[in-house]
């Protein structure tokens, strides 16, 4: 055995010790397909880098990526996010990826899809960040795994804002931050999220947090004013539906606004 080998294995026993115990066997059928060997190898390069303490139970499956709990080597609460090779929606992806200047050229085998979305996400939740959207604070990335904050309260996500009951004064604040989130990333950061709505929203002690940017495309996709446009309906009709509240019109002044009339 190689001593790369030895490490990759001592790291295995690591996060089976560290992990918590999950009961489900569904949720051991997913960790044997998400923790494979080159993942294990990848994990262990962020742990080696002090990027990740150790790594907890699972936050959330899905058919496209899981996300499990983590602690910095500083404690910090770390959410993990490893997107899933053979079950992504490889040629979903691609459409998202073609048109923007800075991944367009990204063709071949699943897993560079895959790794070129996970670094478009990173590089969005950045730019996101740097305009002063409420993102998870990204951290760290290598091939399919993206480090970034866990926002919630220590081990508990926070929940989307479709599951919070808002008071009617809270429903018009959140609406209110949310356009102007969407008309920043327009405006500022040329970002349209792509696929924005109640589900990719978090509501975090009065601050809702936009999440899910893996698909957010630049100003310069042929599809980002129909993306917009698609964001908006959403954002209106739940808060219209739910609260009473909101327009189209009225986030789309928002951000004619934000581009100065």
């Amino acid at each position: 055995m190689t001593e790369e080998s030895k490490k990759i294995r001592q790291f295995e026993a690591k996060i089976d010790l560290l992990r918590e115990r999950i009961k489900d066997s569904d949720d051991f059928k997913v960790q044997d397909e998400v923790f494979d060997r080159r993942a294990l190898m990848d994990l262990y390069a962020l742990a080696s880098r002090g990027v990740i303490g150790s790594l907890g139970g699972a936050v959330s499956t899905g058919k496209e990526a899981n996300i499990f709990r983590a602690k910095g080597e500083d404690g910090s609460d770390l959410a993990i996010k490893i997107y899933r090779i053979n079950t992504s929606n490889f040629k979903a992806m691609q459409n998202y990826l073609l048109g923007d200047p800075r991944f367009g050229s990204i063709k071949g085998t699943k897993r560079a899809v895959v790794v070129a979305w996970t670094k478009k996400e990173f590089r969005n939740l950045k730019r996101a960040e740097e305009v002063g959207v409420r993102v998870p604070h990204p951290i760290a990335m290598r091939e399919n795994i993206l480090v970034m904050e866990m926002v919630g309260d220590g081990d508990a996500p926070a929940p989307q804002i479709k599951d919070v009951a808002l008071e009617p004064e809270e429903a018009k604040l959140a609406l209110d931050e949310i356009s102007e989130y969407v008309s920043v990333l327009y405006n500022r950061a040329n970002l349209v999220h792509a696929d924005l709505s109640e589900f990719n929203i978090l509501y975090r002690r009065g601050e809702p947090v936009i999440i899910d940017m893996g698909q957010s495309v630049t100003l310069d996709h042929p599809m980002a004013r129909s993306f917009l446009d698609r964001d908006i309906s959403n954002l209106a009709r739940f808060f219209k539906k739910r609260y009473g509240i909101g327009s189209e019109e009225e986030i789309r002044e928002r951000i004619r606004a934000g581009r100065g009339g």
